[in-house]
């Protein structure tokens, strides 16, 4: 994935927060959907951004950031930022 790729991800997940948190105000949604599905949108967020910056590591070292790849979600729960 490349970083404009990635920017695109995130913009996605973070329209889809918004569309949610509309919905949940419309009473479309319940407070536990609403909760269930924001947990896996900052999980997906988590993951873009990490490789994201994993990205720009990778070229600032000049290394090929291609090999770069997303990390398991519990991987990137589990470290201190």
């Amino acid at each position: 994935m490349k970083d404009d790729e990635i920017l695109g991800r995130i913009g996605e997940l973070i329209e889809e927060e918004h569309i949610l948190r509309t919905r949940l105000a419309a009473g479309e949604v319940t407070t536990d959907e609403e909760h269930e599905r924001i947990r896996t949108l900052e999980q997906g967020l988590d993951q873009c951004w990490d490789l994201l910056r994993r990205r720009r590591a990778s070229r600032n070292a000049g290394e090929d950031p291609d090999f770069a790849v997303p990390r398991p979600v519990s991987e990137i729960e589990d470290y201190e930022q």
